[in-house]
């Protein structure tokens, strides 16, 4: 994640939790949402954001959210590995996980991404693990 992207991504982490310890779990999911935008193409920060949106709608007390995001959660490697990122895709229940969304307007210059550079990438790594474990048991 280049600098200003997790900058960003951060930001929106912050103003998810301060937002949801005040109570205010709309703003919180917004901002959720935009931290999604920015962090779908990073595992780690995918996982982490669909696991504070699942925390909300189970706190929310919303069946069809926290259905979403257990679903979006069992996805995220596969999607991850296969370099599917339907960019701009906010990442709720409320929009289908495969649906690619326009960028909002600030965050565009932030998500400049190829997903065929990112599937390359992780087929090379890939490649490469798989090499080293058949070395490993030669």
């Amino acid at each position: 994640m280049n600098p200003a992207v997790k900058a960003a991504y951060r930001i929106e982490m912050t103003r998810a939790q301060k937002a949801r310890v005040a109570g205010d779990l709309d703003v919180a999911f917004a901002a959720l949402e935009r931290a999604h935008i920015l962090g779908q193409r990073f595992l780690l920060p995918h996982i982490t954001t669909h696991l504070q949106m699942l925390a909300i709608g189970w706190r929310r007390g919303d069946a069809r959210e926290v259905v979403g995001q257990v679903m979006r959660l069992l996805a995220t490697v596969p999607g991850f590995v296969l370099g599917w990122i339907p960019q701009g895709n906010t990442g709720g229940a409320n929009v289908s996980a495969l649906k690619p969304m326009p960028l909002p307007s600030d965050l565009q210059p932030l998500l400049t991404f190829s997903v065929w550079r990112d599937v390359s990438l992780r087929l090379l790594i890939a490649a490469g693990i798989a090499a080293a474990a058949l070395v490993g048991q030669g």
